[in-house]
């Protein structure tokens, strides 16, 4: 069996192959950011996230810290954090998995069939066992305010309605502010 740096390299670079944008955060191959597009045939169709992805020193003996970066409205994602509540990762994980799988059946799959009985996101999961139509209106409101592709990279925070003004709108003369100066 291989070193866990030459699997975490092999398995970085196949899901770089397999056409995900990988952002590395630092010089070294266990933090990067990966966007990810919401599935077909579900509420999260047409959203976009980054998910930051952290790879333990025992990868993959030790499951790879998967969180949303941009918000979703999920029951099994911590709202504030992003954090994801999936079995697969937290609780049973084997090296026989790799980061394509967390990508291309994991993720997709907690999209597709959310748990509302084991949640993180309470509202979310009430919401969803209540009135699955209003969830998935939800979502889909979620999506077009955080999951956009031009939202990957910046924080919902750091949005703002102001951003849309132009300098036109703004009077920069420094006469009607300063006044006549003093003789």
């Amino acid at each position: 069996m291989s070193s866990p740096s030459k699997r975490r390299e092999m398995d970085l670079m196949k899901l770089m192959m397999s056409d995900y944008k990988v952002e590395m955060i630092n010089d070294g191959m266990q933090e990067f950011y990966v966007n990810f597009h919401g599935p077909s045939d579900s509420p999260y169709h047409g959203g976009v996230w980054r998910i930051r992805v952290d790879l333990p020193d025992a990868y993959p003996y030790k499951s790879p810290s998967i969180g949303f970066v941009n918000k979703i409205y999920h029951p099994n994602v911590d709202d504030m954090s992003g954090s994801v509540c999936l079995d697969v990762i937290n609780q049973k994980w084997s090296p026989m998995f790799d980061l394509v799988n967390v990508f291309e059946v994991f993720l997709p799959q907690l999209l597709l069939y959310p748990n509302p009985s084991d949640p993180l996101n309470g509202e979310a999961a009430a919401l969803m066992m209540r009135d699955r139509t209003a969830y998935e209106q939800r979502v889909k409101e979620y999506c077009e305010r955080y999951a956009k592709p031009e939202d990957i990279g910046a924080a919902p925070e750091e949005k703002s309605s102001d951003e849309e003004l132009s300098e036109g709108d703004y009077d920069s003369s420094d006469e009607a502010v300063a006044g006549e100066a003093d003789p």
